[in-house]
């Protein structure tokens, strides 16, 4: 039950260097969404990209702890289901979107983002510890001399809105997200660029005014959040 206003964020924690291993790694909490994300470097680029091509990649993968959600969900160990499929585009979209994958020559970054306690916002938690693992594995290649610029042209931040019971409200726990009219998650670079607007009605339609109303709570949310970077 919301015990915050429409336009409040719930209680956000991020914890870098969360695990030894990765080159980058941050456990991002929203509430009681709790993603481990982590950033890995390889040399070389994908096989599908051209020899000539200057340019590194970023990409990402995401994924749900069996005991994450309220009935434990399968691993998807051989074939992942659509959602899956969708959610690790979007990641790797939004973060792609925030580098100039031409300072990273021969290199591809790879986010996981693992959730291990599922409340909302998985995947917007996800973006945002994306980018902070990001950035903390850029700041350790350019200190190792594996970088020679910063790739990164400025912090991007994601946040889920909707409207329930008729109000627009920012940050859906999950049982606001079940009962929502209308369900968005909008990432947004620091500077108020729009990268990802996804809206969708899940009952009757919603008008142009409510859509805007929509954004400009996303925008507000998004630009408390980078400032917790």
């Amino acid at each position: 039950m919301r015990n915050r206003k429409n336009d409040e964020l719930r209680k956000i924690v991020f914890t870098p260097n969360f695990t030894k291993n990765a080159l980058g790694s941050v456990l991002a909490e929203f509430g009681d969404t709790k993603v481990i994300v982590t950033a890995s470097v390889e040399t070389g680029k994908p096989k599908w990209m051209e020899k000539d091509d200057p340019r590194g990649w970023l990409t990402a993968e995401y994924s749900l702890l069996p005991s994450s959600t309220n009935v434990r969900c399968q691993r998807e160990r051989t074939k992942l289901s659509g959602r899956t499929q969708e959610i690790q585009r979007l990641i790797g979209r939004s973060l792609r979107a925030c580098v100039d994958l031409g300072k990273m020559s021969d290199l591809t970054i790879t986010i996981d983002a693992d959730v291990i306690q599922a409340d909302g916002g998985t995947r917007t938690a996800s973006i945002c510890g994306g980018f902070l693992a990001l950035k903390i594995a850029v700041e350790k290649l350019l200190k190792e001399g594996k970088l020679k610029e910063n790739p990164i042209i400025e912090p991007i931040g994601a946040i889920s809105a909707g409207i329930v019971d008729g109000e627009v409200k920012l940050d859906l726990e999950y049982e606001e997200d079940c009962h929502a009219q209308v369900d968005a998650n909008i990432v947004m670079t620091q500077s108020g660029k729009i990268i990802e607007f996804q809206t969708t009605a899940e009952g009757a339609p919603y008008d142009e005014s409510q859509m805007f109303e929509i954004l400009n709570i996303a925008k507000k949310g998004i630009n408390e959040i980078v400032k917790m970077y």
